[in-house]
């Protein structure tokens, strides 16, 4: 090893922006070069001696020691990669180009630190993770629990939130939130971290926040606005509760960066909702439509014939609604429908459907039922809900309705079977009101 202490070499050596180590066969640092300070964060004294493996990143750990089989049974490895941990607990990507000496028992080898370029490798992988999961995932929360995985490769996170402010009322949600069980502290942070999230939407900046002493709960806080071209739709946060681990300004540049996708893919899904749900819900009443009354009624057909279930029908629609147009105003008559909607809501149960097949005509599916009794009893609430006086802007006005009930497979084994006979047997008692 005389080589390693010539002067000249030595001189040479101290110039490399890459490290050169040596490391004894037991695994100990023999030997580092001034640069490995730039790479490591620890000084020359403090890495020599020092247990190689202690600095690698223990999920690299394994994978290390296999590789360092083969280069001491002889095999160079010119562009090995691992992980290792900085003093300051940052995580370095190396890759190495080692070789094992045989005179000198020793293993010998430069290091190069590849971070940077791992860290774009990563964000490009991110970026386009996002674009994929913006086209593929079902809905917002599917969205979120993707990004969060995708968040979760670049920078700890596993304490994570999306919040979004509506552009209306300018309330806060969070759809999506993960955290982890903080333990009970007289300071939890829960204060701080509300105003800095309240920063974050109103400045439409990010903020970075660490605790200047351990007792406290929250440890570090950081939070990104997601920007769209029509302002904030909301932010992104991250938390640490443990004393080990602060956000830095570049895990704010590196989650501002991929926020910017985020929040593309963000408008995009609500979009598509809001969208779908103009395909879907009737505008005035907010009830499902003819179209997703009839995907509904297919899928509980199917359920019933496979459990040899039943359900039921009811067609209803109000007694001289005409009239109230007629007289009143197209406008009281939107009321009326609007209210009697809302009271059909409190007569059925979460998994019921509502659907307005138009003007005034109302279908409710009825699924879940063990005996046609039950529907008869829903009927009864929703005649006597129904009936009751509606007070609409100046008027007050009582109006009857007219219900049909179908029960599935006693009246018909398909929709239009169903909705037939529960159309016949609404008009039947409606000729019988007026008779009376």
């Amino acid at each position: 090893m005389n080589s390693l202490t010539f002067p000249a070499l030595g001189k040479y050596i101290d110039l490399l922006v890459d490290a050169v180590c040596v490391v004894d066969k037991n695994g100990h640092f023999l030997y580092v070069s001034p640069s490995a300070e730039q790479i490591f964060g620890y000084t020359q004294a403090e890495m020599m001696g020092r247990q190689m493996l202690e600095l690698v990143h223990p999920d690299d750990r394994q994978l290390t020691l296999q590789t360092v089989d083969r280069i001491v049974a002889g095999e160079p490895q010119p562009h090995f990669e691992n992980r290792y941990i900085r003093k300051n607990g940052e995580t370095v990507h190396i890759m190495w180009s080692a070789r094992w000496s045989e005179v000198d028992q020793c293993r010998v080898a430069v290091a190069r630190d590849i971070t940077r370029r791992k860290q774009a490798e990563s964000i490009q992988q991110a970026v386009f993770a996002i674009a994929e999961a913006s086209h593929n995932t079902q809905d917002l929360h599917a969205l979120f629990a993707q990004i969060h995985r995708i968040i979760s490769e670049l920078l700890a996170a596993e304490n994570f939130s999306v919040a979004l402010r509506d552009s209306n009322s300018a309330l806060t949600s969070f759809p999506y939130s993960h955290e982890q069980v903080v333990l009970s502290f007289s300071n939890d942070g829960t204060e701080i971290a509300n105003q800095l999230l309240a920063q974050v939407l109103d400045t439409n900046k990010a903020q970075l926040y660490n605790a200047s002493y351990e007792r406290q709960a929250l440890q570090s806080w950081l939070g990104v606005p997601l920007k769209s071209h029509s302002g904030v739709l909301g932010a992104l946060v991250l938390k640490s509760f443990s004393p080990e681990h602060h956000y830095s300004e570049k895990n704010m540049e590196l989650l501002q960066f991929v926020s910017t996708q985020i929040a593309a893919a963000v408008e995009r899904k609500q979009m598509m909702a809001r969208l779908e749900h103009l395909a879907l819900y009737d505008q005035l009443t907010r009830l499902p439509n003819r179209t997703l009354f009839y995907d509904r009624i297919h899928s509980a057909m199917a359920r019933a014939k496979r459990n040899h279930g039943i359900f039921s029908l009811l067609y209803l629609d109000m007694d001289k609604f005409k009239a109230v147009n007629d007289n009143y105003g197209h406008n009281i008559g939107d009321l009326l429908l609007e209210q009697a909607s809302r009271r059909l809501e409190h007569c059925v149960r979460e998994c019921d459907t509502i659907a307005r097949f138009g003007g005034d005509e109302f279908v409710i599916l009825l699924e879940n039922i063990e005996r046609p009794e039950q529907s008869t009893a829903v009927a009864e609430k929703i005649y006597a809900a129904l009936s009751l006086p509606f007070a609409l802007a100046e008027h007050t006005i009582t109006i009857l309705p007219s219900i049909g009930l179908a029960h599935f497979p006693q009246h018909g084994d398909n929709e239009k079977d169903l909705l037939r006979h529960a159309d016949a047997e609404m008009y039947r008692k409606k000729n019988q009101s007026s008779f009376t």
